[in-house]
């Protein structure tokens, strides 16, 4: 496979007989086609009932794609316009169907095709960059056509200056190998990585304050603060998922966090009511009803009982045990997520008033992630005249950042994810002595995790936490009971 370049004013026409030998492809159906904009690039991804041939062409503002063995299925409609897809229309050509797409006339282009994961659809994908990003493109994409990419792409910016996301899905490995391949920075301690999330941008405004503020403007200015607050923190590392005013549909904001292999997820909000007496700040978590009913979307999803919870695939589970592995998951999630929750309230609250004083829970779409913590903070009331005063403050938007990342900060201290810079500081505080780089006099092998059991904690939630079996667990520590005592401290095993 390869990738399709072409500039503003060149023809490319590259014809792929795709995932199969020449003259083995059958007729295709197009099930399906999404569109996503970000402020790196744009995406067009066709769904196909099997394997696709295809001749593209793009010229100025119009792209042509030929596909002469494949016809559109009966839901198949034409895409509404995003970013630099300006729409699109399909028409037959011969026994099989063209599509013509109305495209930005300076974008670059870059195509490839990717097999289905499993029993999915073979997919098309179309990445449409602005012209200031052409160097991106140009770069070598074998890679990138070789790796799976993601089934809804994800944008994510640093903090100073948006970049083009690399094409992966992070769910095709655990995040504990993930992390390990993070580790490059702290002495091999890998960073937190916190997800933050603007609420509301382009189209959707949020709520509106009674002297013209938009929400969406405050969530955008205090995220920023919180994201430039983590970077300055040793051991933690911040991911936004807007650094602009652009819209991104709910479900992608949390999924964003999961792709970055996040360990915490916080959403920034604005309250708003129709009285202008209410005031106070709020944080909120996913009720036992959101819970419950995103847990039945994950068993009943493929795509999603193939993706990696906390490290576990559920395809391969029956349906019994992969609802107790996912219950487990979601009710460790929301557990550090209540605590996370009450930090953050408590240090708003030193900062102001609070709407009711306690973590209030809602079935809010950016909480449903299952394994990943997350926490919908409410600033404030932009709706009440004398807060919404405040929130257009520079001064107060960064004292907002500092109390939310107080409480983040209190969380990580106090329970340190494995193998991170916050769990080698615990570690050395706390006079553990962590494996070195260099072979221990022990003999055991070097750069292992070493973990302290906690209070409550199991031989088999340690295993989990660590990616590893319980029998390996125990005859890496000459274990042979089924119960450990708090304040042991164990060597993790290689995975």
């Amino acid at each position: 496979m390869r990738a399709c370049l072409n500039n503003r004013i060149g023809w490319c026409a590259v014809a792929i007989a795709a995932l199969l030998p020449v003259g083995a492809a059958g007729a295709a159906q197009l099930k399906d086609v999404r569109v996503w904009a970000g402020p790196a690039y744009t995406r067009v991804v066709f769904d196909a009932s099997g394997p696709l041939q295809y001749k593209i062409s793009q010229k100025n503002g119009q792209v042509l794609i030929e596909l002469p063995d494949s016809n559109p299925g009966g839901d198949f409609s034409d895409p509404s316009a995003q970013g630099l897809f300006h729409g699109m229309t399909h028409s037959r050509l011969g026994s099989g169907m063209q599509l013509t797409a109305r495209v930005d006339p300076s974008s670059r282009l870059k195509s490839f095709l990717l097999k289905p994961k499993d029993d999915g659809d073979y997919r098309l994908v179309l990445d449409f960059y602005p012209a200031d990003n052409a160097a991106e493109v140009e770069r070598d994409v074998a890679a990138d056509s070789a790796a799976p990419a993601p089934k809804a792409p994800v944008a994510a910016a640093a903090v100073a200056k948006p970049a083009p996301v690399p094409i992966y899905s992070n769910p095709t490995h655990s995040r504990r190998v993930a992390a390990e391949q993070a580790a490059a920075m702290l002495n091999g301690q890998r960073q937190v990585v916190v997800a933050i999330d603007a609420g509301h941008g382009g189209k959707d405004p949020g709520s509106h304050g009674p002297g013209g503020t938009l929400e969406k403007n405050v969530t955008l200015a205090v995220a920023r603060e919180l994201a430039a607050e983590i970077n300055r923190q040793p051991g933690m590392k911040a991911v936004l998922t807007r650094d602009s005013d652009f819209f991104i549909p709910l479900a992608q904001r949390y999924k964003i966090a999961r792709e970055h292999n996040a360990d915490l997820f916080v959403s920034i909000h604005a309250d708003a009511f129709t009285s202008g007496d209410a005031k106070g700040s709020s944080v909120w978590v996913l009720s036992p009803r959101g819970k419950t009913s995103e847990a039945a979307r994950w068993l009943a999803d493929r795509e999603n009982r193939a993706d990696l919870i906390g490290g576990t695939s559920l395809d391969d589970k029956d349906d019994s045990l992969a609802k107790v592995l996912l219950d487990m998951q979601q009710g460790w999630a929301i557990q550090a997520s209540d605590m996370i929750a009450g930090n953050v309230l408590k240090a708003l609250g030193r900062l102001g008033p609070t709407h009711r004083g306690y973590v209030e829970r809602a079935n809010f779409v950016v909480l449903r992630s299952p394994d990943v913590p997350s926490i919908l903070v409410e600033t404030a009331f932009i709706s009440n005249p004398a807060e919404e005063r405040k929130l257009r403050d520079p001064g107060h938007q960064k004292k907002l950042a500092e109390a939310v990342m107080g409480g983040v900060k209190n969380y990580f201290e106090s329970t340190p994810p494995p193998g991170t810079w916050f769990a080698a500081e615990a570690a050395r505080r706390n006079g553990v002595q962590l494996a070195s780089s260099a072979s221990q006099s022990s003999g055991k092998a070097a750069g292992r995790d070493v973990h302290k059991v906690g209070r409550g904690e199991s031989l088999s939630s340690i295993a989990r936490q660590y990616g590893v079996s319980v029998g390996a667990l125990k005859n890496a520590n000459q274990i042979s009971s089924n119960t450990v005592r708090a304040g042991t401290t164990l060597t993790i095993p290689a995975g």
